[in-house]
């Protein structure tokens, strides 16, 4: 590597003049702050890193400061201890040392007055520009080991504008918060990737932060999941955004550490356009996509109408009004089970077994259907037949406790032993292979994540095997599944978490997972068309779970795949709860709405179209947009409570376009890329097409 000249020596020794060595526990616990001069400047025309003479670094954008100097690599001394300040000794460049990204790593070195050398490295791709690649190391040259409770990489803090700031989180939180909210003056979340309950936990290592101008991202680049924590907190000021990791250790004199190969990311617009460069980059490192069958894209109809009490005649005599509709799915939900884990059929639903079983299928299938079933791997109740035999299988705690899974009462099964892998890929292959369903709906927050298993029977090299094998744990259910038949479906619905990208290569289709509304069934949209493509199969679940259980324009409108839990003719006799107003059952009423929209949706194909997630900021333009590309035709939709006056049609190729409401089917006039304005007043959602009528 060829290095640049280091700072005169002189230089050096003013600078260290300044500086202190670790204070004593109950001492100030912050390092003076000096002036110190800007040694070097490097990146790409989206994205500028300037570092100082104490290996502080800012970002620049178009030639200004985004965010001020800061000390955004750093050790976390433990509490009541501070560490000295570096001082940039030496600088070098060379071909990029990252895995998947070419171009150029920048490297600075430093040490401090407390013996630590610092060494960080920034990488630039020219195909990925806005991106830093950064991995710090810090390697102990003094005489005395050092406490550390972690390290910290990308600490920057954006100016807040007078609109205020938004945020995405890939985090994942038992109240199942939204992940793309604004973030006001006392905004914090510390988006850990670990659990934040018992069986809430992992998701995707990004966090963004943006204004209508700018915007920075940060993550993890590691091809599998860690345990680190992505804080964002906002004061009246800025808002901070870092990845940091608080696993305590120390560092002997001669040892080194290393972080994860972290990023930042700026960028305009929100969180799509991060996001997006995020799953190409982690593509160019290894992960590859999912394969999506084209009955990944067809409307869904669920049985949880009927919830858990169902029973087979039910799900029988409603699959006529299924198909009428133009679904194309019939998933059988949670109830056909005796238990979570043990997996037997219900002897009252099927009492001739795996015979009854078949010949369910092979209902659904005359009808018409494509049979699909759900199940909750890694779940095992207590007083099941598999957990009496096989207590090996359970993921415990440091105390030898068992985690556990709420929603059913049951237990975390590690993904990390071979008889757990085994246990479920046996039963996926006997669903697929002996009964005939065509595909899998995998359900449960607690498939997104575990924490770390301490079981001793697993012989795990470390806890965090656990954590961080669950992606092949997915993969090795997707083997067993795709094997018997290439085409079968792997819907992931973790319950509201956020999905945890390292599993999604693995998964052909991800719903809202039980959307707190509308707004979260757009977000989680947007989102997922970021991480999985542009086309990919998002679901917006059943849409009774939306805005008045009735609007399937939020699906349709983001390129969602539509799904019903409809009854017919009649709701449930014994409903574990109070249903909604109105029930579940398909009125003459609903039946009209719902045939108008899945015809919607099927005539306009938009679930397969090219999401243009980059055209719009869901955070600051109003009303809320989004946009589509689907058969030579671009689609847009609109949401507001109400709306009154222009929008704007993004994106359009030169040429002159007719836009019609395709709710109604009327023209609402014509626009052109140069003017691609057009007024309008509607409640709750316009969705529109646009047809070039005209070169």
């Amino acid at each position: 590597m060829n290095y640049k000249p280091s700072l005169r020596r002189r230089q050096l020794l003013q600078l260290m003049g300044g500086t202190s060595a670790v204070l004593a526990v109950g001492a100030i616990t912050v390092p003076p702050v000096f002036a110190a001069p800007v040694a070097n400047r490097f990146g790409d025309d989206a994205l500028m890193i300037e570092i100082d003479g104490a290996m502080r670094t800012r970002l620049l954008v178009g030639g200004r400061a985004l965010t001020d100097f800061s000390d955004s690599e750093m050790l976390l001394p433990v509490e009541g201890t501070a560490l000295a300040q570096f001082l940039l000794t030496e600088q070098g460049e060379g071909p990029s040392k990252v895995a998947g990204l070419s171009g150029t790593t920048h490297s600075a070195t430093g040490v401090s007055a407390s013996g630590i050398e610092k060494t960080v490295e920034f990488t630039f791709d020219p195909a990925r520009p806005g991106v830093a690649a950064i991995v710090a190391t810090y390697r102990n040259k003094g005489r005395e080991a050092v406490s550390l409770r972690g390290w910290r990489n990308a600490s920057h803090s954006l100016a807040r504008g007078p609109r205020g700031v938004w945020t995405f989180a890939g985090s994942s939180h038992g109240d199942r918060r939204d992940w793309i909210q604004p973030a006001p003056a006392g905004f914090e979340q510390r988006n850990y990737m670990g659990m934040n309950a018992s069986d809430y936990g992992g998701g995707t290592p990004v966090v963004d932060i943006w204004r209508p101008d700018a915007g920075l991202a940060v993550g993890h680049l590691e091809l599998t999941p860690e345990l680190v924590a992505l804080p964002v907190a906002s004061t009246a000021s800025g808002t901070s955004i870092a990845i940091e990791s608080d696993r305590p250790f120390a560092l002997a004199p001669g040892e080194e550490v290393s972080t994860l190969t972290t990023f930042v990311a700026a960028h305009t617009g929100d969180c799509f356009v991060p996001l997006t460069a995020y799953r190409e980059i982690m593509a160019a490192r290894g992960m590859t996509d999912a394969y999506v069958p084209a009955s990944a894209y067809e409307a869904m109809w669920c049985a949880w109408g009927y919830e858990r009490n169902f029973n087979v005649a039910q799900v029988i005599d409603t699959l006529p009004k299924v198909k009428e509709l133009g679904i194309e799915w019939a998933v059988l939900d949670d109830g056909w089970q005796t238990a979570e884990g043990d997996w037997y059929l219900d002897p009252v639903k099927f009492p001739r077994g795996d015979a009854d079983m078949i010949d369910f299928v092979d209902r659904i299938k005359k009808a018409g259907l494509r049979p699909r079933l759900w199940i909750a791997p890694l779940a095992v109740d207590p007083g099941t037949d598999l957990l009496r035999d096989h207590t090996d299988m359970l993921l415990l705690d440091e105390n030898g406790a068992v985690n556990d899974v709420t929603w059913w009462n049951a237990f975390t099964l590690c993904p990390a032993y071979q008889p757990t892998i085994d246990n479920c890929t046996a039963l996926v292959r006997k669903i697929i292979g002996e009964w005939g369903f065509e595909g899998l709906k995998l359900d449960g927050q607690h498939l997104n994540g575990v924490p770390p298993c301490y079981n001793p029977a697993h012989n795990h090299a470390y806890p965090e095997e656990a954590c961080e094998q669950l992606p092949a744990f997915w993969e090795a259910v997707h083997e067993a599944a795709t094997s018997i038949n290439p085409d079968a479906i792997l819907e992931f619905c973790p319950c509201g978490t956020s999905f945890a990208f390292h599993s999604l290569p693995y998964m052909n289709q991800v719903p809202a997972s039980d959307p707190l509304s509308s707004w979260q069934i757009r977000t989680k949209g947007k989102t997922t068309k970021a991480l999985m493509g542009p086309s990919a199969p998002f679901s917006g679940d059943h849409v009774e779970l939306s805005d008045g259980g009735t609007d399937f324009a939020s699906a349709v409108g983001i390129g969602g795949v539509v799904s019903t839990k409809f009854t017919w003719p009649r709701d449930t006799d014994n409903p574990s709860g109070e249903l909604p107003p109105g029930g579940y059952v398909l009125t003459p009423e609903k039946e009209r709405h719902w045939r108008k929209w899945i015809g919607l949706y099927k005539e306009h194909d938009l679930a397969r179209g090219t999401y243009r997630g980059e055209l719009y900021d869901i955070g600051f333009d109003r009303p809320e947009a989004h946009a589509i590309d689907q058969n030579d035709r671009s689609y847009f939709a609109f949401y507001a409570d109400k709306y009154s006056g222009p929008v704007e049609l993004r994106g359009l190729a030169a040429g002159r376009y007719r836009v019609t409401d395709i709710a109604s089917g009327k023209v609402l006039g014509t626009v052109d890329a140069v003017g691609p304005e057009l007024p309008v007043a509607f409640q709750e959602h316009l969705l529109l097409q646009a047809e070039r009528v005209s070169a």
